[in-house]
């Protein structure tokens, strides 16, 4: 039987990163080709895999501080201009455009009102999350850099799961990232592959055979 809800931040309980993203880089006049480019490599490498430490890896862990990451990366990118862009706060000023979601934030609060556990479990780039109202939202909160573990490392699940007090079949795992998902999925959790609010709630519904939003 279900009791509990392991969920990401970024993408899911907020809007997209790519739309974030996409206004930092307006905004900082950011090459986006080269972004892309940039972003495609280093991402591939933290998921897929890949000889060496990945920068990403380190920040996710807490082992490399954000403003060194900034460093890096601001090294990498470069301005319409032809110009690295200004380091400081770099990933400050990446992620200012998420918003929180208002339909995911209310499932949360359904699924404690309905006795389940839900425990956020997040990769964190050194960016303070807004944690106002939290206490309404989680049973547990573990966000990478805090525990130095990332996803989708197995430590993180049975850390997450650990905190709640419920094994893996017992949970399920809510994700925009797919090496997330199949990492949780190895482990004996069922996954979701949040893509947009309505399909993510249908699927918990059927899940949980239980309802997760308001009545109308």
């Amino acid at each position: 039987m279900l009791k509990g809800v392991l969920i990401d931040w970024g993408g899911v309980l907020t809007t997209s990163m790519a739309e974030s993203v996409a206004r930092w880089m307006e905004a900082d006049r950011i090459d986006p080709h080269h972004y892309r480019q940039v972003m495609r490599e280093l991402l591939n490498h933290a998921y897929a895999g890949g000889p060496g430490e990945n920068p990403i890896h380190a920040l996710e862990r807490g082992e490399m501080p954000a403003s060194e990451f900034e460093r890096r990366l601001a090294a990498m990118l470069r301005t319409v201009d032809g110009e690295p862009p200004e380091a400081a706060g770099l990933l400050t000023r990446m992620f200012a455009w998420f918003r929180p979601v208002a339909e995911m934030h209310d499932m949360l609060r359904m699924a404690r009102s309905h006795g389940l556990a839900t425990c956020l479990v997040s990769n964190s780039w050194g960016v303070e999350y807004p944690r106002d109202g939290w206490d309404e939202l989680f049973d547990a909160v573990v966000i990478s850099g805090e525990v130095g573990m990332r996803k989708p490392e197995p430590g993180i699940y049975h850390h997450a799961l650990g905190l709640l007090g419920l094994d893996a079949p017992q949970c399920v795992f809510i994700d925009d990232i797919k090496a997330n998902i199949e990492a949780a999925q190895a482990l004996g959790l069922v996954g979701i592959h949040h893509r947009e609010p309505a399909t993510t709630l249908s699927e918990l519904e059927r899940l949980f055979r239980l309802p997760f939003r308001p009545a109308r």
